[in-house]
């Protein structure tokens, strides 16, 4: 009942976020923290990973996290093409 509780609250934050008309980067930063706090809590209790081996969670948890940098990685080496590319091409 206390994780169901702990749901409810989230997303009723999650919803205040919109009644609030926030806006820009604040709004969907929260979304976002708001988001994956809730997934967080699911995976823990309800799939059971709170209770599990430290290995099965790495290997849950490390995939997705170097796909995470990965991604990043990627984003900054195309702004840095695209900027070549306009000073460039200019």
């Amino acid at each position: 009942m206390k994780v169901w509780g702990l749901l409810f609250v989230l997303s009723t934050f999650s919803y205040l976020v919109d009644y609030a008309n926030l806006q820009g980067y604040l709004r969907w930063g929260l979304i976002l923290v708001l988001m994956v706090a809730k997934a967080g809590l699911i995976v823990a209790v309800f799939m059971h990973m709170r209770w599990e081996r430290l290995a099965l969670v790495y290997a849950i948890l490390i995939p997705p996290l170097a796909l995470l940098v990965l991604m990043s990685l990627m984003a900054s080496e195309a702004d840095f093409t695209f900027v070549t590319r306009l000073a460039h091409f200019r």
